[in-house]
């Protein structure tokens, strides 16, 4: 398991939340440093850059120590190493998610500009990293539910997949959560209401959505007894419902992409949604699509 530190507060939340999880899962937690080199060109036989010789070297160390300081804290018997690593943490970290079976950072890190929600590094790993990624945001509740959003496509099985696992290991209970609305036929959600739609075949469709769910539901509930399972269809605006239900839950778990997503693009609306404006920790768990 890795988590990305810049010596931010956000940095810091990450290495507790990622603490925990490398504990539960009895793994050892690998701290990744990444520092850019300085821009421009070095003259014609300069020596290579060298973070020493810029007085970085000591806070990166000072960061390290920090958060390794803090993992200890939340588990002391933690197998912990840490990299520090020449790159931009965007690349660095996808790198590394390659052999990880979590990846885990902050929200935004101190190179993120005043008033933006969510860092660069946090959407780049969500769209491009090899592993589930967690954005640690919010105020979870560590008594709260794992809520699961189902959208009932292919690529979304992993997420469900780690939902039922995660739920497992906090033993938590799962909130099943599937979100319809009547252009859910076409996988689409328009400016318009949808609820104040006059659509004939409405229950039609609202049985078809509660078929996906208990579908989706049943092979991993067999395989995993012990966890129990919310199964709720709200009928709503799909982005806002999942954001509500984020409030008093402890994760939020959601695949990359669903069945509303444009071929090629590899983060969809509803996640990119919940990263930035749920109410506790996300992860973001890409299928093989």
């Amino acid at each position: 398991m890795i988590v990305g530190v810049d010596g931010s507060d956000s940095s810091i939340s990450a290495v507790e939340a990622a603490a925990r999880e490398a504990h539960l899962r009895g793994v050892g937690l690998r701290i990744v440093h990444a520092f850019g080199q300085v821009t421009g060109h070095l003259p014609a036989g300069a020596p290579p850059w060298n973070p020493a010789d810029h007085g970085l070297e000591p806070m990166v160390r000072g960061a390290l120590a920090r958060a390794e300081g803090r993992a200890y804290a939340i588990a002391p018997d933690l197998e912990i190493t840490r990299s520090v690593v020449a790159g931009e943490a965007p690349e660095v970290l996808e790198i590394e998610s390659r052999s990880a079976s979590l990846a885990v950072v902050g929200s935004r890190g101190l190179g993120s500009f005043s008033g933006l929600l969510l860092g660069s590094t946090a959407v780049h790993l969500a769209a491009h990293g090899r592993c589930p990624l967690m954005v640690v945001r919010g105020r979870p509740d560590p008594a709260g539910a794992v809520i699961l959003a189902v959208d009932g496509s292919v690529a979304g099985e992993a997420a469900v997949e780690f939902a039922f696992a995660e739920a497992a290991l906090r033993k938590a209970p799962l909130v099943a959560l599937h979100v319809w609305n009547t252009f859910s036929e076409r996988a689409y959600e328009g400016p318009g209401d949808p609820l104040n739609a006059v659509v004939a075949d409405a229950e039609r469709i609202r049985e078809a959505e509660q078929h996906l769910l208990d579908e989706t539901l049943a092979s991993w509930q067999k395989v995993y007894p012990e966890v129990v399972v919310e199964r709720r269809l709200v009928r709503s605006r799909i982005r806002p419902a999942l954001i509500e239900a984020s409030r008093g839950a402890q994760l939020v778990v959601t695949g990359a992409r669903g069945r509303g997503g444009f071929t090629g693009l590899l983060l969809g609306s509803v996640s990119q949604a919940l990263l930035h404006h749920a109410h506790c920790p996300v992860t973001v768990v890409r299928g093989k699509e």
